[in-house]
């Protein structure tokens, strides 16, 4: 793999790719009304966007803003359908099979075949490793404080820079991160852009290498702005703490958040959704809660005729996925039996609780 992207902006620029990047971006959203409407004259739609981009008359859209609040509140910025296209091409084309392989191993967010499950199994497979080599040691749990809309990108584009030497797809990644505004006029990315997950990855990337090349951390997880280091003594954790601030402050203008903290192993990690300790997993509380508050709100829908099987079975065994890499089997036949609405389908058919099975049997039954 060359060390530098060259000499392929233009040879990835063609019409075929743009068409492999429209049907991935329209997954799951061909209902939408304005993927249907770029669909209507597809081939003209996407001529045009080539054009443009060939022709250095591209620019992004107005983005549409809205606020969610699950699992804390942030604002979430969309782009148009033709600017989503263009990131998913930009992503698959040139992020992904040239600086992604340069990740380390040990990070996991936003990429294929890692996650979340993946996370919590290495965090819980190295402190296993470490208390088996040298019985107890500390555990230091790090987060960067408001880390998407700090991001500078100065900074972010002097990054991918060592990556691309490519002229034009350096002046083109300059547009995707400012959107033609003056680069000391903007701080952040927006949340919600395809591209801006794979910037975050790569600005901490920056971190990742300094933790494994220059401190020598051995035992060392990142999921996105949330990471963890297992070490031998507190003392450790105190310097290697101070060490980490001053470089994110230094080289990446970033602040630990103020829970970032060091504990005993015996405390176990909170991490990627779960409790981990060396014997075993649970999920959070905050989970538990947020599906008994769900259930609850299903019962009165079921008993008030306003119930979507469809989708409530759906987030049921999405649950269900997540609960299942952890400790849960008694907590999951708890969860079940709270759901009145697993008495009968929609035809009366009686059917019993408590198993995963019977669930999807009633799934199938209402499709």
């Amino acid at each position: 793999m060359p060390k530098k992207i060259k000499n392929c902006f233009y040879q990835k620029l063609t019409f075929e790719n743009l068409l492999s990047a429209h049907k991935r971006s329209r997954k799951s959203k061909g209902y939408r009304n304005e993927v249907i409407q770029f669909e209507i004259n597809l081939e003209n739609n996407l001529m045009n966007l080539l054009n443009q981009i060939r022709n250095h008359t591209y620019h992004l859209g107005n983005y549409f803003e809205f606020t969610i609040y699950e699992p804390k509140e942030r604002t979430i910025k969309a782009l148009p359908y033709r600017d989503r296209i263009v990131h998913q091409w930009y992503v698959e084309e040139f992020i992904k099979p040239y600086i992604v392989p340069k990740f380390i191993s040990t990070t996991y967010a936003c990429l294929t075949n890692r996650g979340t499950h993946k996370a919590a199994e290495k965090i819980q497979e190295y402190m296993r490793i470490l208390q088996r080599n040298k019985g107890n040691f500390w555990i230091l749990k790090c987060d960067v404080e408001k880390f998407f809309y700090r991001i500078h990108p100065i900074i972010l584009y002097q990054i991918l820079a060592k990556y691309i030497e490519d002229k034009d797809l350096l002046t083109f990644t300059k547009l995707l991160i400012t959107d033609s505004r003056d680069m000391n006029d903007v701080i952040g990315i927006p949340i919600g852009n395809y591209t801006s997950q794979f910037f975050a990855n790569i600005y901490l990337n920056e971190l990742d290498q300094f933790i494994k090349r220059t401190l020598h951390v051995s035992y060392y997880v990142r999921y996105m702005d949330d990471f963890i280091l297992l070490l031998e003594t507190k003392q450790q954790c105190i310097d290697l703490k101070n060490k980490i601030s001053e470089f994110l402050w230094n080289h990446l203008r970033l602040c630990l958040n103020k829970k970032s903290r060091y504990y005993p192993c015996q405390m176990g990690v909170n991490f990627c959704g779960y409790r981990i300790f060396t014997t075993h997993r649970l999920l959070r509380t905050s989970n538990k809660c947020k599906i008994k508050k769900k259930i609850k709100k299903w019962n009165e829908q079921y008993h008030q005729n306003q119930f979507n099987a469809k989708k409530t079975l759906a987030s049921i065994h999405s649950w269900l996925g997540h609960s299942m890499h952890c400790n849960s089997y008694h907590l999951q036949q708890k969860i079940l039996n709270r759901c009145d609405f697993l008495y009968t389908n929609a035809t009366d058919l009686q059917i019993e609780k408590n198993t995963l099975k019977d669930i999807e049997n009633f799934n199938k039954k209402v499709e």
